[in-house]
């Protein structure tokens, strides 16, 4: 009756294993490392890095616990702070010839001491938030003012696209302030230019303007679309950041909107702000423009002067290349970018843009056949021309780009172009720096609130149910590591309000032994024998542990789904939580009831406690 087959009891072993090796990193402390990632978007960590710093140490005669490379960043790990600061400075000006512009990123930071084996297990600890690790608050304001003007710059093309694509002469189009202005010769042009524009520009607001010497229409945004317009420009940056903080690999980043313009990053584990400012300083823009290859540029780019309306650039390897002040496209405009390869099984970049940066593709491309297109990133305010292909044929939505580059560079670039453009900048107006020690402080302080709670549960389990609650408390300590276990094994990152979480995922697992055992109390004052009294207790509880988890369980999706931030954070462990103490509650601690009382073929008696049993004073289970 009361016996597992041997299938389930393997399904709690391999549980409890799997459980005890992803708790395991968790308890190792951190250790000073210095990490190398790359100062720029286009300069690569690699092999070559990862050598470099080690002559770079070997040189300042420092010998680190462990060099590796992970992902786009290289890790030292050090004994104590004084070889991690040493090693910074010497990796720095190893790796960095020129400190103004530095190609590299050398960052203070802290590692896990957890051993290789678990590190090639994927073993890995939980991330921990910035009220635990300490690391680096900023909140940034956008400029909305500058992401206005960039969409109106863009819409003045569009719309010049637009009229040209119906015949439409004009007399000019221009930005003037947060308005466009549209000039025409007479009437009745600027009618035919009116009727355009509404039709093809739905989120501007079009008016003649009164008492003009010429004739001319003034474009304004719509209040909806005005607020549409920095809405998306928020979102983008904030999707921007996410990419260009992502490749650094800190670890797990806090980047989310505040309020209608503000933007909120968090940085845990890296205490040094400069080197945050850095960071978040790389983010970049992308522009397209056309090439200026006449005689005067060709002249430029030997030496001599820049001719009106062009500027020079430079390429990867230094080169330079002379391109015209007009912007076809930006950033914005492109909506993936994937690596793939030409008809000539060469490796290229495949570009999808949104339809309005087709159709300016499309026109720009048909009428410069055979000439170059340049794209350019901008980053820290200086532009490097990634590639400057030959325009073949006219192109449209989706185009390519291929040349003399490899597969990995064709990679490299794709990711670039889809990590996309800052929608407007962003001016950094509040940082706090919060030190390792009050993270400390607040570990310390969170993990004694967990161990105080689950030893006055387990005492008290021990003294009311005897060896009922002896297994309920072996169960509670394994839906514990459970939850730690899954915590490690998704790379959640733990914050003060997931420890309370783990607090209340304690009591509510404990719940349901509870019901279990006081269960099995009311079969035995019924008068069922030992073993039918567990089998009943076990089934007949089921149901209202799974009503009750339900419900908790649907409180914290609601938490997950419209909270934000630390509401989030407690919301996930609370909801893994649930998960985790429905298995080790019922599955696991029958497991364990049925291993010490199912192997008895005479059981007469079970330890759970006094059972007070109706026209009797006591009835005593005493443990056997």
């Amino acid at each position: 009756m009361n016996r597992y087959p041997l299938w389930k009891y393997i399904i709690i072993a391999i549980s409890v294993l799997v459980a005890f090796i992803y708790t395991l990193p968790n308890f190792f402390d951190e250790v000073p490392a210095v990490q190398v990632s790359s100062g720029r978007t286009t300069v690569k960590v690699s092999a070559a890095t990862l050598d470099a710093v080690r002559s770079a140490l070997e040189g300042a005669k420092l010998v680190p616990q462990r060099l590796v490379q992970e992902g786009n960043s290289v890790w030292a790990r050090f004994a104590n702070t004084d070889e991690q600061l040493k090693a910074k400075d010497a990796v720095e000006r190893a790796l960095n010839a020129n400190p103004a512009e530095p190609d590299y990123i050398v960052a203070l930071n802290m590692v896990t001491r957890s051993p290789a084996w678990l590190a090639a297990l994927n073993a890995r600890p939980m991330y921990r938030g910035l009220d635990l690790r300490g690391g680096v608050h900023f909140l940034l304001q956008v400029d909305m003012r500058a992401a206005i003007t960039k969409r109106l710059d863009t819409l003045t093309n569009d719309i010049r696209v637009a009229l040209r694509e119906k015949d439409v002469r004009h007399g000019g189009i221009s930005r003037e302030g947060d308005a466009i202005e549209v000039r025409a010769r007479d009437a009745e042009t600027l009618a035919q230019a009116q009727r355009v524009i509404t039709s093809t520009q739905p989120d501007m607001d079009v008016q003649e303007v009164p008492g003009s010497a010429q004739p001319r229409l003034r474009l304004t945004f719509k209040p909806q679309a005005l607020l549409a317009v920095q809405g998306e420009a928020v979102k983008q940056n904030v999707a921007t950041l996410h990419n260009r903080v992502n490749e650094l690999g800190v670890a797990e980043p806090v980047i989310q909107q505040q309020g209608a313009d503000r933007v909120v990053v968090q940085l845990p584990g890296v205490q040094d702000t400069a080197k945050a400012k850095d960071i978040l300083g790389r983010t970049a823009t992308l522009e397209m423009r056309l090439v200026d290859e006449s005689a005067e540029a060709r002249a430029a780019e030997a030496g001599g002067a820049v001719p009106f309306g062009s500027e020079k650039f430079f390429d990867r390897e230094g080169r330079p290349i002379v391109l015209k002040r007009q912007v076809i496209i930006t950033g914005d405009s492109l909506s993936n970018a994937q690596p793939g390869y030409d008809q000539n099984q060469s490796p290229s970049v495949d570009l999808t843009v949104n339809s309005k940066g087709g159709s300016v593709m499309r026109h720009v491309s048909a009428e410069n056949i055979n000439k170059r297109m340049a794209i350019i990133l901008f980053e820290k305010g200086k532009g490097e021309v990634l590639t400057a292909p030959v325009i073949r044929g006219e192109l449209g939505v989706r185009f390519q780009i291929s040349g003399a580059m490899t597969s990995e560079e064709a990679a490299d670039l794709a990711l670039l172009l889809r990590a996309g453009s800052l929608a407007a900048p962003m001016e950094i107006i509040e940082e706090r720096t919060i030190g390792p020690s009050l993270g400390e402080e607040n570990i310390r302080k969170g993990m004694n609130s967990v161990a105080w709670g689950f030893a006055a549960v387990v005492i008290f389990m021990c003294i009311y149910y005897q060896m009922f609650g002896v297994i309920s408390s072996i169960a509670l300590s394994f839906n514990l590591m459970l939850l730690v276990a899954i915590l490690s094994m998704l790379q959640a990152t733990l914050t003060l309000p997931g420890m309370a979480a783990m607090a209340l995922t304690m009591g509510m697992a404990i719940d349901a032994n509870v019901l279990i055992n006081e269960r099995i109390r009311e079969e035995l004052r019924g008068g069922s024998a030992p073993q039918t009294a567990i089998h009943l207790g076990y089934d007949r509880a089921w149901a209202t542990i799974l009503d009750s988890n339900i419900t908790s369980l649907l409180a914290g999706i609601a938490l997950l789904t419209f909270g934000s931030g630390p509401v989030r954070g407690f919301a996930v462990v609370h909801c893994i939580g649930i998960l985790t103490s429905m298995f080790s509650a019922v599955f696991f601690s029958r497991g364990l009831v049925n291993w010490w009382y199912g192997r008895r073929q005479r059981l007469k008696e079970i330890s759970i406690g006094t059972v007070w049993k109706p026209g009797q004073e006591t009835a005593h289970a005493a443990g056997k």
